[in-house]
């Protein structure tokens, strides 16, 4: 079966955060991505969403914005963004999310001939206006990046990784993360967060083994990206707590 990717889904069942504002590419954004969704995706095949998912502050009111997406078909596994504040305690988020639909966070899940892992990550040390608290951030999410490759490793199989933040500057210069995802073998990383002419600018290619592909979407279009062709997807195995 096959892997796609799609980011910054910015769902909004409350009606309150239109996304046009952003701009005329984003009216009715969601139904163009479910269009392209019930098209291309089968049951059995693995569909990546590496954060920015819904605009709720809560749990509560991110429950159905996360059963849409959960009726959509395919095995979902998600990261959280800078915007997801409605993700807090990963347990009770695990506890109500929709049936084949799976969060990663400090942990990674095996589907057949691939493993995910991944975490949000933050804004790179070094990038104009971050902050000593940038920084402290930073790094705790590479700590993060690390419990999941080492959890990643324990299942073996093909690494995808995911975050929310890009791991590399635009001119592809390595940085901790990058280097992390070298050493532990990562085939392919998808991230999000950039949009309009910071996304048309976002690094795409490959470093160090790993190929890099924003998957914002309306950097694809709003159509889901193809990841990965041919491969045996199963139910997942590994830890989650």
């Amino acid at each position: 079966m096959n892997v796609f990717a799609i980011g910054d889904l910015h769902l909004d069942s409350a009606g309150e955060k239109p996304m046009d504002v952003f701009g005329p590419q984003w009216t009715g954004h969601f139904e163009k991505i479910s269009a392209d969704w019930l098209a291309r995706v089968c049951e059995d095949d693995l569909v990546l969403i590496p954060g920015d998912i819904s605009w709720a502050m809560q749990l509560e009111q991110a429950r159905t914005d996360l059963e849409t997406i959960g009726r959509l078909p395919g095995l979902k596994v998600l990261c959280r963004g800078n915007h997801d504040y409605w993700w807090s305690g990963i347990g009770r988020l695990r506890s109500v999310l929709p049936r084949g639909m799976y969060a990663i966070q400090n942990d990674a899940l095996r589907f057949g001939d691939v493993t995910v892992c991944g975490t949000r990550g933050w804004t790179l040390p070094g990038t104009s206006g971050a902050t000593a608290d940038d920084v402290r951030i930073f790094e705790r999410e590479v700590g993060r990046l690390r419990l999941s490759l080492e959890a990643a490793d324990r299942l073996g199989g093909e690494l995808i990784a995911m975050m929310h933040y890009p791991p590399l500057p635009e001119d592809g210069a390595p940085t901790p993360v990058s280097r992390l995802l070298s050493e532990h073998h990562v085939k392919r990383l998808v991230y999000g967060h950039l949009h309009g002419p910071a996304g048309r600018s976002a690094f795409n290619g490959e470093l160090d083994g790993v190929r890099y592909d924003c998957v914002a979407c309306d950097q694809i279009h709003f159509s889901l990206a193809l990841i990965r062709q041919d491969v045996q997807v199963t139910a997942p195995v590994g830890r989650q707590t």
